[in-house]
């Protein structure tokens, strides 16, 4: 278990990335955090802000209360701001906001409110700063992403394999390609920590195929490495079968049924990770009340598959996996940017 304590190796750490933010003395920085952040990290901030000379506010806002028939976990889309329009305001006249919510406001349909003005945004996912500490994202990490980001942009079809029977197909004609490298220096900009990833939200009816979750994958919702295989069929990016046997498969399955609602089974996102500091066993190394499980969604060479929401696809749900997959080669147009679970040398 570790310790709830300030420590200066922290402070600095959340300095290095807010220098990377190009915060500047006397900038006006916003701290958006609700009453079930970590405060830890809420302190940590502001005092990394301070020690940088820049003019720092809090906005704190109620924990909603829960609306959902199962435990939310990890879906980028927090609702603590949802009719709280001067706690918006506030944030949108400073030129950056740090963001620690429990959740996140990447696909909050507030974000565009936020940074409307200007203001760019930096999510810190809800990590203990022990993981955060070892993630401080390198220079050298945004020109790796961006690459990566113009491959999939110029693609027509991305395909992954696995030996353990994956054989997914989707068609990226309209798909919405985003990467994050771990910091935003741009105005109107968006970036979380950790970071090192490339996703791609496919248009409707455009992913389909056999996605194998073997022994060993992870379910991020479930802070879970699966002990036994579970396989998704997906049709026009739905998920019509979930075959499988033991807990892994019963936890699946029970968890898409509790939404009643037809597009949690959807294709969300597809990508794959970059970041080579992060670590793919790091989920046995937390409690999982320290863990939000990012750093394993960044992993090098990982798929990254999610279901739920896909706004550039018109679906919108709080029903969400995040599954990381290992061992897989993913292609685009034929040529491989992902191969048996390793990046190619050109996007090391």
């Amino acid at each position: 278990m570790l310790a709830d304590r300030i420590e200066g190796k922290w402070i600095e750490a959340f300095a290095a990335v807010f220098r990377l933010c190009k915060v500047t003395e006397n900038e006006t920085v916003a701290i958006l955090s609700e009453t079930q952040s970590r405060q830890l990290n809420v302190h940590l901030a502001e005092l990394a802000l301070q020690r940088l000379g820049a003019k720092v506010f809090h906005v704190v806002v109620p924990t909603p209360r829960q609306d959902a028939p199962v435990p939310v976990r990890s879906t980028g889309a927090s609702s603590a701001l949802t009719g709280q329009e001067a706690a918006i305001a506030g944030l949108a006249a400073s030129s950056m906001v740090v963001d620690l919510t429990v959740d996140g406001l990447l696909h909050a349909p507030e974000l565009p409110q936020v940074i409307a003005q200007g203001a760019r945004l930096l999510m810190i996912s809800n990590e203990h700063p022990e993981a955060l500490e070892r993630l401080v994202p390198a220079v050298r990490d945004k020109e790796r992403v961006k690459k990566a980001i113009a491959l999939c942009k110029g693609a027509a079809r991305m395909r992954v394999t696995s030996p353990a029977g994956t054989d997914l197909t989707i068609d990226m004609d309209g798909a919405s390609t985003v990467g994050v490298w771990g910091w935003c220096d741009r105005p109107g900009s968006v970036a979380h920590w950790p970071a090192g990833l490339v996703v791609s939200f496919p248009a409707a009816g455009k992913v389909n195929g056999t996605l194998v979750l073997d022994a060993g994958d992870v379910n991020l919702t479930f802070k879970r490495y699966l002990e036994r295989p579970v396989t998704l069929t997906i049709a026009d990016d739905y998920v019509t079968a979930i075959d499988g046997e033991g807990t892994d498969a019963e936890l699946t399955r029970r968890y898409f049924a509790a939404w009643k609602d037809k597009d949690a089974y959807a294709v969300s996102h597809v990508g794959f990770g970059m970041n080579e500091g992060a670590r793919y066993e790091a989920l046995a190394m937390y409690d999982q009340r320290e863990t939000n499980g990012t750093e394993v969604r960044a992993f090098a060479g990982n798929f990254l598959f999610s279901t739920g929401a896909n706004e550039f696809a018109g679906r919108y749900t709080k029903g969400h996996f995040d599954i990381p997959v290992r061992g897989c080669t993913i292609a685009l147009d034929g040529v491989p940017v992902v191969k048996d679970g390793n990046l190619v040398e050109d996007l090391r």
